[in-house]
């Protein structure tokens, strides 16, 4: 597969895949990097199986916007407007609902509801309802490591991270192309991701929010 080449890609079922979002540990400390994300997830008697850093932060390591974790609004929402790419319009949100569903919403659409049991917002959208944001030029040189996720027709999710530098637009593209209606952008140079299945290990790293799937040891 042609995209295999440029992006990490990994695709999960969040209906029958154990999906969580993470940013702290039991103590209370920012885990910061998925090796740490590795030994917390094994004192658990858990596998991890793939791992992603899942949007922006503050310099203190906290989420940048809406985090929400097992229910509980860790921030809350952003809908000042501002600069970099975080604020680049339309900013969204993806969200897990306590049924498992996932959401990706423009920041200015999301509805709060208690059925909400994850959610991370970061910027730019990549994708709006199929459309490849209209702010992205193909040619732009704007060129970095990035990451995003997308969701499928069938409610399952892909998460990509391009293995060299891309532009928005490319990533965008390769969302589109594999059939996502909406997408959003992550987050760029700092960008890892964990996912042996593929030969890709990338356990260092100093984010905010991770994003993990775990199987039983």
């Amino acid at each position: 597969m042609q995209n295999e080449n440029k992006f990490v890609i990994y695709q999960v079922n969040p209906k029958k895949q154990n999906l969580k979002f993470y940013w702290k540990n039991d103590k209370n400390e920012i885990l910061k990097s998925i090796d740490h994300l590795k030994d917390e997830v094994e004192s658990k008697n858990e596998k991890l199986v793939f791992a992603m850093n899942g949007g922006m932060f503050e310099p203190d390591q906290s989420p940048k916007g809406l985090y929400i974790e097992n229910f509980k609004i860790l921030k809350s929402i952003d809908t000042l407007q501002g600069l970099g790419n975080f604020y680049l319009q339309p900013n969204g949100i993806l969200y897990i609902t306590k049924n498992n569903q996932p959401g990706i919403t423009e920041t200015k659409k999301y509805t709060p509801h208690k059925g909400i049991k994850y959610a991370t917002q970061s910027g730019p959208m990549l994708l709006i309802d199929g459309k490849i944001n209209p702010i992205f030029q193909k040619e732009s040189k704007n060129l970095n490591i990035r990451n995003g996720v997308g969701i499928l027709e069938n409610g399952e999710i892909i998460f990509a991270m391009s293995k060299k530098e891309v532009n928005f637009y490319s990533l965008a593209e390769l969302f589109k192309e594999m059939g996502c209606k909406n997408a959003l952008y992550l987050d760029g140079y700092v960008s890892r991701t964990y996912l042996p299945e593929k030969n890709w290990i990338q356990k260092d790293g100093n984010f905010g929010v991770m994003i993990g799937i775990t199987e039983p040891k």
